[in-house]
């Protein structure tokens, strides 16, 4: 007969509450779930595992003496009315949970502090009236990398993967998954400690790249945010919510492509699309980046912008990454740093077996062959 672990009933209540499932919902999945919540007996720890990966919780905290002090997630999103989170498709809501976990996964790997030298979201300070072109400077040489770097990466892949690395050292962990929901490019969940960006897998890597830097200027003004493919939805904020959102859209773009470099450009070129196409070659961004560009500085007008972006969105293919394997995948999503944060406590014998695998969001059958695909001792 399985062991069964005593676990504290509130603390299943929270997270059955947190993840927006009723009592029905779980008697449905688990017989017994009711006689658990009620205290007249506890589940096994495989249950516990099933529990966690449908709540999207780390098992650690059912092992918590009570539940975890954390505000509602959409508390987190100042800049969005509560209609626009309480209509978050399934999908999303469930990511925002997970990111949530996520969170907490650093919170315990770490005892707390963000292993990054220093944190960009508590170093630097921004007002939302303030210039951007000064916040696009400032945040640059704070991540260390100049434009010429950034131009003399060979290809978009490795730009992806050069920006993903200077977020982390500027303490913002990156990851990802397949949102499943095409109009949603990414989000962000601000924390003191550990601020996160969560990327849609699915989405080309120029907008994932620019959906990098929209997060993190919502980051900055320490707010949570959500990157959605199109702008309608700006419409619905307020004035100064609306604002931010402007803001960090043309934060992303200044960011990637400078204004006076735009401004270099056309001097020899017109605002085209075809000069896009060769400034989004250049700085491995997308042409809608480019444009966006054109339109800020009022060199196209807002119909130019909305057709090319239309016109291009319909053009746009998945991103490849290394499909199809499991393994790769896992890493792609979690992000090198992290998953080196769990097995480096895995190693020094701070966790267990089937803790790292709760970390890594995989069953302890996978570990070997995870870590040594990756070159890690087992």
């Amino acid at each position: 007969m399985a062991v069964q672990i005593p676990v504290t009933p509130e603390l299943l209540s929270w997270a059955r509450q947190r993840a927006g499932y009723s009592l029905g919902d779980l008697q449905q999945k688990f017989v017994k779930y009711q006689d658990w919540e009620q205290g007249n007996s506890y589940p096994t720890y495989l249950q516990l595992e099933k529990l966690a990966a449908l709540f999207k919780v780390p098992v650690a905290v059912f092992f918590f003496p009570d539940p975890p002090s954390l505000p509602p997630i959409s508390k987190t999103f100042r800049t969005l009315p509560e209609s626009e989170i309480e209509n978050l498709p399934t999908r999303m809501r469930l990511l925002l949970r997970k990111a949530k976990a996520m969170q907490l996964n650093l919170h315990e790997l770490t005892r707390g502090k963000n292993p990054a030298a220093g944190l960009i979201t508590r170093d630097l300070q921004f007002s939302p009236t303030g210039a951007v072109e000064s916040m696009a400077t400032s945040v640059r040489e704070y991540i260390g990398i100049p434009v010429e770097t950034q131009k003399s990466w060979s290809d978009i892949e490795s730009a992806l993967s050069e920006w993903r690395s200077a977020l982390q050292r500027a303490g913002v962990f990156v990851f990802k998954d397949a949102f499943k929901e095409q109009n949603y490019s990414g989000f962000c969940l601000y924390d003191e400690e550990f601020p996160i960006i969560y990327v849609n897998n699915s989405s080309t890597k120029t907008r994932q790249i620019f959906t990098y830097f929209h997060e993190l200027a919502h980051l900055l003004f320490h707010t949570s945010g959500i990157d959605q493919l199109h702008d309608e939805f700006i419409d619905k904020l307020t004035p100064d919510n609306k604002n931010i959102e402007i803001l960090c859209n043309r934060f992303a773009s200044e960011f990637l492509v400078p204004g006076s470099i735009i401004n270099d450009t056309i001097q020899k070129y017109d605002a085209s699309a075809s000069t896009a196409e060769l400034l989004a070659n250049e700085y491995h961004v997308s042409r809608e980046v480019i444009f966006r560009r054109f339109l800020d500085l009022n060199k196209i007008t807002n119909s130019q912008y909305k057709a090319a972006v239309e016109e291009w969105n319909q053009q746009r293919t998945k991103g490849s990454g290394k499909g199809g394997d499991y393994y790769w995948t896992k890493l792609a999503y979690l992000g090198r740093g992290y998953v080196s944060l769990a097995i480096s406590q895995f190693q020094q014998n701070r966790i267990d077996e089937n803790k790292l695998a709760d970390f890594l969001d995989t069953k302890p059958k996978n570990l070997e062959k995870l870590m040594e695909e990756q070159g890690w001792t087992f």
